[in-house]
């Protein structure tokens, strides 16, 4: 790497969670909670969480200004809302107030609540989907019955985001192909909550490149 030019940060999160340091910047930034780096090395720690309150946020807002990786909360990009939704993410009630209530209301229906629940229970059941043992927990569904927005992984451990009758392969810097949507079980990492919610009208963002993928 050539003199001067910094190496990306860990905070770029993959559909399984996961976080990865990668150069591309995403559609959208959020947090878990907290802080979970340490601003002087700006390298994580071992947690990957500091609360159940994961959120998906503007990239821009109010013209706040912050440096990132320093003695806040740590600050994570993604690719796209639904890769956001995959990793366990909602949308935030600050900075996204319509998406978020829009989501809320579409995952109380989803789920035929009798009320519609606070953030901080929407908060608590997605953490108990997401997680299962500190580790991302995989769901089984039929593809077929999955609505779009939905993320699935395939036994090579690619994975693909579901659109009427495609698939789209996902890379931290956008979808690069098309294939068919599969049959049968399939590896789900969205959370049922954030399905439920999906299948009840919700629309997440998607990147750009999922308009025409390349290849």
């Amino acid at each position: 790497m050539s003199a001067g030019v910094r190496a990306p940060l860990p905070n770029r999160v993959r559909p399984d969670g996961e976080i990865i340091a990668d150069p591309a910047r995403g559609t959208l930034m959020g947090n878990r909670g907290g802080r979970i780096h340490d601003p002087a090395t700006r390298t994580l720690g071992r947690r990957r969480w500091a609360s159940r309150a994961w959120i998906a946020c503007e990239l821009a807002w109010k013209d706040w200004r912050r440096p990132v990786f320093g003695a806040g909360y740590t600050e994570l990009f993604f690719c796209d809302e639904v890769t956001a939704l995959a990793a366990g993410h909602r949308p935030c009630m600050l900075c996204r107030r319509r998406d978020a209530n829009a989501y809320r209301a579409a995952l109380a229906a989803g789920l035929e609540l009798a009320t519609v629940p606070s953030f901080p229970d929407v908060d608590r059941l997605l953490h108990a989907e997401r997680l299962q043992g500190g580790r991302k927990r995989i769901h089984r569904a039929d593809a077929g019955a999955l609505p779009d927005g939905a993320m699935i992984r395939d036994d090579a451990g690619v994975f693909w985001a579901l659109r009427g009758s495609e698939a789209l392969a996902w890379s931290p810097g956008g979808y690069t192909e098309t294939a068919r949507r599969p049959t049968g079980a399939v590896a789900v990492l969205t959370p049922p909550a954030s399905l439920a919610a999906l299948a009840k009208g919700y629309r997440p963002r998607w990147h750009p490149s999922a308009l025409a993928p390349e290849g």
